[in-house]
């Protein structure tokens, strides 16, 4: 375009038959941008450089040059970043250059400034382009390296002046010794065709810093950015010794440059000059096109916004009533970190036995051990049943170096898995992966122990099966050693795949047998003594390493715990044993006593502190109750309670996530409502407008439990049982009536998909007719008309494909922000 500028009107005419259309089409887009629809033809050269020389002239002959600028890195003809001095050019090519330029200005009494701009091809050869009669964006780089005022000349020169008067002749100017850099951030969203973005401007914060100059526009907070102006809004020029340093500085710059509420080009730019290519400095006008991956787009934190955003929401409007914290204030004071000294043991610790021999040689020293082990479970189940899963990473790793001294005798610390996966991400805004790994970072010689739903892993439906396989591959390489295997449903087909996974990756297989009922109770019916001997023969020969006893309701009474561990024990001598309860009623401590003498090898505890009611019986009073006895823990009274006295004030931080239990409940022998679902579901009754009934929904809860056909309760069975129980009671319904208009109630979706078999089959089947009633004209979606599963429902389920999913992922958060970690993540909870 004649009168034209920034890339507009301009076309290649790849053959003499296209001259005439190309032509048309450049001078139609001249007229529209320019007024004029002039073009001038010119030669194609291809892949060249764009190398333009800066020159004054004052009107009477007298011109000189500032030197060069490489302009070669453009978008469709439209400059990116310009560098000065131009590099790679030969001494006799740029020689050429200057004297072309000042010749053609000399002979035509140029006044004032202009800049010369010609390109040259891969032989060194240069071309004339045009001449820019006007002082250009670009012109800050070569200020930057002469020391010349551009513009103040040009005032100077429009007075009248010469530039001899002035002080300017082409001997006075040295040659320069620095290298200067300049980059144009713009309102362009590179990821849509660099469409300019309209909005306001809510921050807007320059870099500064030795070296950087800035050439601001529009920008600042509150500035209202339309589409009616130019898209400019700073100039960022780097000066430095040399190219790669003036490179750095400019990224640094950006890097600091923070702009919110409109889209930038920052990424693009950040892009280009982390290029390889571009720091090697001999690039062409056709660098962007080859390398699309320069708008690739970058993903900023926006940390302090986002932080200064949240303190607002809450000042204001209070916490957002999802995240549950619905109790008192927490407390102001922060927990004292105890110091333990480090004690040197003389023998191997678990860990090492593991490590260094493997799962079989780990479950062989824990039979052969003298005394009762003990798991920690202060790092999951005990606020997972207590403050709503709601503990953070920083508060355990805070305490995390005298807890490795503490329980340095410890069977396991247990720290992950269970709802704590899905809850670090849904409310803490936390990555499990991060938690597992920083933990064992911090705790390297005591066994780490996960909760695994079998089939289930750490979520709430059937996945397929390489799913399972892959995620205990990664948790075992991020630094997990026992996995408690478990099927809520006492499933062994879903027990096999988990206890299949853990093996294939190298971990402890911890199966566990859940337990309910009461097997002292010969009138309790249906799970008695041989039902669960029955299954502990499937699991031994499913080939786990330890056997655990889950009762996740606390229904495990001491005289039950004595004859259930000892009929195990007496069929199963080299099986080590380990017991988990909940204190719900008030037993837990003397259940596990009960268990050790009668052969257990191991009992679950939490510190004192996070112990009791729903969650674990009391650390402290099984090491103080077994000291000096043949069952002694080989912890330390004097340590754990240091640990418990950083807990106690800890807890006081979680206040707003306390359920208000105040007491322990023996009617959990009724209900048998799990220790981590009651406070959960509590809490859900009063977010359904049940409040004050909680008492009617714990009586449903056993009656949901019987039309269930009286199963296993814990995650996700124990959900579809506490869902149920709250239909019932939200709609005031009888369980006869429940059965009668089974056809015409809308079931939540957790128990049609009970019925469906996505859990599994239950130990004695489902019950009748209310099975055949909640299912009638129901079918399984993605499924050929299948009304229910036959068996295991992963067997039925396609391999799940994770290359895929990967690349969504990079595609929408860029592929050096994914990891396997990641996509495992989004496997499990793609919604969260």
């Amino acid at each position: 375009a004649a009168m034209g500028g920034g890339g507009r009107g301009i076309r290649i005419v790849p053959t003499a038959d296209d001259l005439e259309s190309m032509f048309r089409l450049a001078s139609n887009e001249a007229l529209n941008a320019f007024g004029d629809g002039r073009c001038f033809v010119e030669k194609y050269v291809d892949q060249p450089r764009h190398i333009e020389v800066q020159c004054l002239g004052d009107g009477t002959g007298n011109v000189i040059h500032l030197f060069d600028r490489d302009c070669s890195v453009q978008r469709r003809h439209q400059k990116v970043i310009e560098t000065a001095p131009a590099t790679g050019l030969s001494r006799e090519t740029r020689q050429k250059i200057f004297d072309d330029a000042v010749r053609m200005l000399s002979l035509n009494k140029y006044r004032n400034a202009g800049t010369v701009e010609f390109l040259v091809d891969k032989d060194g050869n240069h071309y004339f382009m045009e001449v820019n009669p006007r002082v250009q964006v670009e012109h800050t780089i070569t200020e930057e390296i002469t020391g010349i005022d551009i513009v103040q000349s040009q005032i100077l020169i429009a007075s009248g002046k010469t530039l001899p008067e002035i002080g300017l002749t082409q001997d006075s100017i040295p040659e320069p010794t620095m290298y200067a850099m300049q980059c144009r951030v713009t309102t362009e969203n590179p990821a849509h065709d660099f469409r300019p973005d309209t909005g306001t401007i809510d921050v807007f914060r320059m870099p500064a810093g030795f070296g950087i100059r800035l050439d601001d526009g529009p920008g600042f907070p509150g500035a209202k950015i339309t589409p009616h102006y130019d898209s400019l809004l700073v100039k960022i020029t780097a000066k430095a010794r040399d190219r790669k340093d003036a490179a750095a500085k400019l990224i640094r710059a950006l890097r600091e440059f923070r702009v919110r509420g409109v889209q930038t080009n920052k990424s693009f730019l950040l892009n280009v000059l982390n290029h390889r290519d571009f720091l090697d400095g001999e690039v062409t006008t056709g660098f962007i096109a080859q390398n699309p991956d320069l708008l690739s787009p970058l993903k900023e934190k926006d940390r302090a916004q986002k932080l200064l955003q949240y303190i607002g929401e809450v000042l204001v409007n209070d916490t957002p009533k999802s995240l549950g914290a619905t109790g008192d204030p927490p407390s102001q004071v922060d927990p004292i970190v105890p110091q333990i000294d480090m004690q040197r043991e003389k023998n191997k610790s678990l860990k090492q036995i593991f490590d260094e021999e493997g799962p079989s040689a780990f479950a062989k020293a824990v039979r052969e051990h003298k005394g009762l082990l003990v798991t920690d479970t202060t790092w999951r189940d005990a606020h997972q049943s207590l403050l709503a899963t709601r503990l953070r990473t920083i508060d355990m790793l805070n305490i995390a170096e005298p807890t490795s001294v503490a329980l340095r005798n410890a069977y396991s610390i247990e720290c992950w898995g269970g709802a704590t996966f899905d809850v670090s991400m849904r409310f803490l805004n936390e990555c499990p992966w991060e938690r597992l790994t920083s933990l064992r970072e911090a705790v390297p010689d005591i066994p780490f122990q996960m909760l695994l739903r079998g089939a289930n892993a750490v979520g709430y439906t059937s996945y397929a099966d390489n799913v399972v396989f892959k995620f205990c591959q990664l948790a075992k390489d991020s630094g997990m050693d026992v996995f408690r295997v478990f099927d809520s449903l006492n499933y062994i087909e879903n027990m096999r795949l988990g206890i299949d996974a853990v093996g294939q990756a190298g971990g402890i297989v911890e199966g566990a047998v859940c337990y309910t009922g009461d097997v002292s109770d010969p009138e309790r019916g249906l799970y008695d003594l041989e039902y669960y001997l029955h299954f502990v023969r499937e699991l031994e020969a499913a080939g786990i390493h330890v056997l655990a006893i889950k009762d996740m309701a606390g229904l495990l009474k001491p005289n039950a715990a004595s004859m259930l561990v000892g009929a195990i024990r007496s069929e199963f001598p080299n099986l080590p044993i380990h017991v988990h309860t909940h204190d719900t009623a008030g037993t837990g401590v003397a259940s596990m006593l009960a268990a050790a003498h009668a052969g257990a090898d191991a009992v679950d505890a939490a510190t004192d502190a996070l112990s009791g009611t729903t969650a674990q019986p009391s650390l402290g009073a099984l090491v103080a109750s077994t000291k000096g006895t043949d069952l002694d823990t080989g912890l330390s009274l004097h340590e754990v309670s240091m640990l418990n006295e950083y807990w106690e004030e800890a807890r006081g931080l979680y206040a707003p996530f306390e359920s208000g239990q105040k007491s322990g409940s023996a009617d959990v022998y009724i209900h048998e409502m799990p220790g981590g679902q009651y406070t959960n579901l509590l809490y859900q009754s009063t977010q359904l407008g049940l409040t004050g009934q909680w008492s009617h929904v714990k009586t449903a809860y056993a009656a949901a439990n019987r039309l269930l056909g009286d199963i296993i309760k814990v995650t996700p069975s124990s959900k579809v049982t506490g869902d149920l129980a709250q239909f019932i009671v939200a709609n005031n319904l009888t369980e006869r009536e429940v059965v009668e208009k089974a056809e015409e109630l809308s079931f939540p979706n957790s128990v049609i998909e009970y019925f469906q078999g996505y859990l599994g089959i239950p130990p004695f089947g489902f019950p009748e007719p209310l099975r055949s009633r909640v299912l009638k004209g129901r079918t399984i979606e993605g499924t050929s008309g299948l009304s229910c599963f036959d068996g295991r429902p992963g067997a039925q389920l396609p391999p799940y494909d994770f290359d895929i999913n990967r690349k969504t992922l990079e595609e929408k958060w860029s592929a050096d922000k994914i990891s396997d970690h990641d996509v495992m993540s989004h496997a499990m909870y793609p919604q969260v």
